[in-house]
């Protein structure tokens, strides 16, 4: 009968406020999708981060005056710079590239853009060392140590750390929006659900007194609402997440798919959003229950 009771109320609800409840609804439901549009672009960004990292390399560019005097890097000061290279901690491998090497890379790299290509002159090009990693913590210390190496032969470095700092700063701007937005409107859900529950306490204040006086718990007169505000934030969360996977299909798999051919970011796939969607239910459920709740002690206090 108690079930049945705050079953009947808990419809009563819905329909005596439609248009509050709907509203609800909606506000918690863009709200829960952008926090969880955070989650997952967190999730592309760590993952991402690891595609990077495993690829990024340092180049050492050789200064003209060695590569005159040993072009094919057999000799110190080159060699023994490789070898040193070679040794240190975390480094995977180190190719010399020679200059016609850099020249046909160069040539390569600039063909659909002819003006370029064609005012590359061969012997122009220094030649380099190439360095991969093996383990990408270690990228920095070894950078450091020799890109200021100019009496080992040493010209200039190529630092792809920065261009992968950059991708990830939009990445997190991204984040941190998508974060910032999610905030404002669980502040308007907030006080969605404050009213809601404010203005069905206030059409159901005759029925609740009156069961009061018969002697109803506070509690037992209070759960209808608190059901009510939890089951429109429910709803709300599986339209997010609803949401997610039309995102997912329609931005992610379409606006992003050439990024993903070229595996520049890492793909958002199916798992990534059932992970992301238990924490949306559970956001929902704790947003509004414990909103609801305090507004029935502050408010409904009879």
């Amino acid at each position: 009968m108690r079930a049945n009771f705050i079953i009947s109320e808990v419809l009563n609800g819905f329909r005596r406020n439609v248009t509050m409840t709907v509203a609800m609804v909606l506000t918690t439901a863009i709200t829960l999708g952008m926090f969880g549009g955070g989650l997952l672009v967190i999730q592309m960004a760590d993952k991402s981060q690891q595609i990077f990292l495993d690829r990024v390399e340092m180049q050492f560019f050789i200064n003209d005056a060695v590569s005159d005097a040993d072009p094919n890097c057999q000799e110190s000061p080159c060699a023994e710079l490789r070898a040193d290279i070679e040794n240190e901690p975390g480094v995977g491998s180190v190719t010399f590239i020679d200059r016609e090497e850099a020249f046909e890379a160069a040539k390569q790299t600039f063909k659909d853009n002819p003006d370029i290509a064609d005012n590359i002159r061969e012997g122009t090009i220094p030649a380099s060392l190439k360095v991969r990693m093996s383990d990408p913590t270690q990228f920095g210390p070894v950078l450091d140590k020799y890109s200021g190496a100019r009496d080992r032969g040493v010209d200039g470095v190529l630092d792809q750390r920065e261009l992968v700092q950059r991708i990830f700063s939009v990445l997190d701007g991204t984040r941190n929006a998508a974060f910032a937005v999610a905030l404002v409107l669980a502040v308007a859900a907030i006080l969605l659900i404050v009213n809601t529950v404010q203005v069905a306490a206030f059409t159901r204040r005759t029925e609740v007194s009156i069961m009061r006086l018969v002697g109803a718990t506070r509690w037992y007169t209070q759960l209808p609402f608190l059901v009510e505000a939890v089951v429109a934030a429910l709803v709300g969360a599986f339209l997010a997440i609803g949401g997610l996977f039309a995102a997912k299909v329609f931005f992610f798999d379409n606006a992003l798919r050439d990024l993903y051919g070229v595996n520049i970011l890492a793909r958002i796939g199916v798992s990534d959003v059932l992970f992301v969607s238990p924490w949306l239910i559970l956001g929902g459920i704790l947003l509004s229950g414990i909103t609801a709740y305090v507004t029935l002690r502050v408010y409904v206090r009879e």
